[in-house]
Formats: C-alpha cells, sequence, structure tokens
C-alpha cells in the first residue's frame, strides 16, 4: 500500500480551529502539506470572533515539523475569500487544495425563521464556497492541479426537521460541483463531497446522540476519504460520499426508468395520477455523470422518432 503524501501541496482549510476542519488540518499538515488553517473563531451561531483557535491549531502543525499559516478571513465576503487565497499563493506559493468546511448553524422551524437566518447559513455554507473556490481557480488552472472538497449533510441530502436553510445551502453544493467537475476536468481540478456524520460543535448542538455513540463519530473517523480526495492519487471528480463512524458510501442522484406517454397526444392529471406508482418506481434506476446524458434519455426516443434515428438528430 502506497503512503499518501501532500509533500509540496498547498492547502486551504476552512473551518479549521474546531472539530472537522482541525482534524482534517492536522492531518493533511502532518502528511507534508503547506496549511492555511483559516477559522473566524466564532460559536456555531456565528457570532464573535476569535483568533485563538486558527492560531493555535497552525502552531500545533509548526510545533510537529509541518508548514502553516493561521488566517481569519470570512468565506462569506468575496475580499475575505480572495485575501485566504492570497495568504497561501504570498506563503507558500500555489493553491493545491481546498477543503470548503466552514459553516454555521440558526436552526428553527421554516415558518418561525427570520429570513435574516435563513440567508446567514447560506452565506456561509454555499455563497462562501462559491466566493472560496472562485478565488482559488484561477491559480489551480495556472497550476493544472486542484482538489476541490465541499461539505454537505444529510440534512441537505435528505432533510431534517428545522433546518430548512441549512438543507437549502448543503443540496445547492451538489449542484455547483456537478457544473465545477465538467469545466476543471481539462485542468486536472478534480471536485468533491464529503458528507460527515461525526460528533463536532454543530452536531453537539442538536443533542442527538448519545455519549456512546459520540465516542464512535470522533472527526478523525472522515478525515481518511477527505484526505483521499485531496490526494494525487484521486481520480474521482463529481463524487458524493457519506462518511463516518467506520463508514463510508457513496451517496447519488438517480433517475427511474419511468413511462412515456405519447407526446402528441393529450396528456392529462388523470393519466399521471393512473400511473404514478410506475413514475416513482426506482427500480433500475441509474446515476448520470452530466445534463446531456440525462437529455440524451429523456429525449433520445423522440429524436429518434422524428429523424429516423440518423445521427443529425443527436442531442
Amino acid at each position: 500500500m502506497n503512503r499518501i503524501h501532500f509533500n509540496n501541496r498547498t492547502a486551504v482549510v476552512t473551518g479549521a480551529g474546531h472539530g472537522l476542519g482541525r482534524d482534517y488540518a492536522l492531518f493533511l499538515g502532518s502528511r507534508g502539506a503547506r496549511v492555511v488553517v483559516n477559522d473566524l473563531g466564532t460559536s456555531v451561531e456565528g457570532v464573535d470572533r476569535s483568533r485563538g483557535p486558527a492560531e493555535k491549531v497552525a502552531s500545533i502543525i509548526v510545533e510537529r515539523g509541518g508548514s502553516a499559516v493561521a488566517n481569519f478571513d470570512s468565506v462569506a465576503e468575496p475580499e475575505g475569500a480572495q485575501r485566504i487565497v492570497e495568504d497561501a499563493l504570498r506563503n507558500f506559493g500555489s493553491m493545491d487544495i481546498l477543503i470548503n468546511n466552514a459553516g454555521i448553524l440558526r436552526d428553527k422551524t421554516f415558518i418561525n425563521m427570520a429570513l435574516e437566518d435563513f440567508e446567514s447559513v447560506l452565506k456561509v455554507h454555499l455563497i462562501g464556497s462559491v466566493y472560496l473556490t472562485k478565488a482559488a481557480f484561477p491559480a489551480m488552472r495556472k497550476g493544472e492541479f486542484g482538489r476541490i472538497v465541499f461539505t454537505t449533510s444529510t440534512a441537505g441530502l435528505y432533510g431534517n426537521f428545522g433546518q430548512t436553510n441549512y438543507g437549502t445551502a448543503k443540496m445547492g453544493l451538489l449542484g455547483l460541483m456537478n457544473s465545477l467537475k465538467h469545466e476543471g476536468q481539462k485542468y486536472n481540478i478534480l471536485v468533491n463531497t464529503v458528507s460527515p456524520l461525526a460528533v463536532t460543535r454543530l452536531a453537539e448542538v442538536s443533542g442527538i446522540f448519545s455519549e456512546e455513540i459520540a465516542s464512535m463519530l470522533r472527526p478523525e473517523k472522515v478525515t481518511p476519504v477527505v484526505a483521499y480526495l485531496c490526494s494525487d492519487e484521486c481520480r474521482i471528480s463529481g463524487s458524493v460520499i457519506c462518511a463516518g463512524g467506520g463508514y463510508f458510501a457513496a451517496a447519488r442522484m438517480m433517475e427511474g426508468p419511468g413511462i412515456r406517454f405519447d407526446p402528441e397526444e393529450e396528456i392529462l392529471p388523470e393519466m399521471v395520477s393512473e400511473k404514478l406508482d410506475s413514475i416513482l418506481d426506482m427500480d433500475g434506476a441509474v446515476p448520470f455523470g452530466s445534463a446531456k446524458e440525462e437529455l440524451d434519455v429523456a429525449l433520445g426516443p423522440l429524436l429518434e422518432r422524428i429523424t429516423g434515428g440518423s445521427e443529425n438528430g443527436a442531442l
């Protein structure tokens, strides 16, 4: 088994003062990465600031023989995101690995949630990832190497009561990943997403885990897959991997075989109702690698009927 290392690679890890981000940063630093440890040092609600958490993690990396600097800029501001990348380039000369991990929580039922709380969570998780990835992409493209990891959640993949803001942000990241995987392919920029299950400050707020379960859901049980996705050895792009407590599994958007009505005939809601079980049947469901692949399946038979199978009718 070849040992994965990050020698001569520069990594930016956001939200790296605590929990998952802290473990990611420490591990990458221990394997040779030069790390920009970004953290505002705020509470889980995103209020107050302290330089202490980021400075502490950076100092641990340095004390152990690695290279690291602390950064205190906000990913939720485009200027802050740009300064984070500039810190990487100024201190280490490259921008190779980006782990978008920063996040806050403002849980409340949708009807009782202030729009400000909805927007604040989107601004950090989703828009913050957009700002920082946008800032990092040119340097990665120039170096013809990039490893970008987004952080989703089962609240985004499957929904969770009282987390409409968080779930929306986390699902939105998959749309960002799915398009970036195509734009980065030419430049050896791979983009993937982790859905971590770990007891961190954010998870502790919910109080859903017993002490016994929490002991098995430590952040270091998620780090191995994130480290792989950041490595030169990684060859996948556009994947979502769920990880926690020794469990690793891929999550994919799937589309069932469905049914077909004749588009040249009238289609009524009663017909949809009658065939609903078949429409919802996921037996034989498949994932698609791009929007074009889905269109080929959905509209291919129609074009074949129109063109008689000629190549000029291809989508």
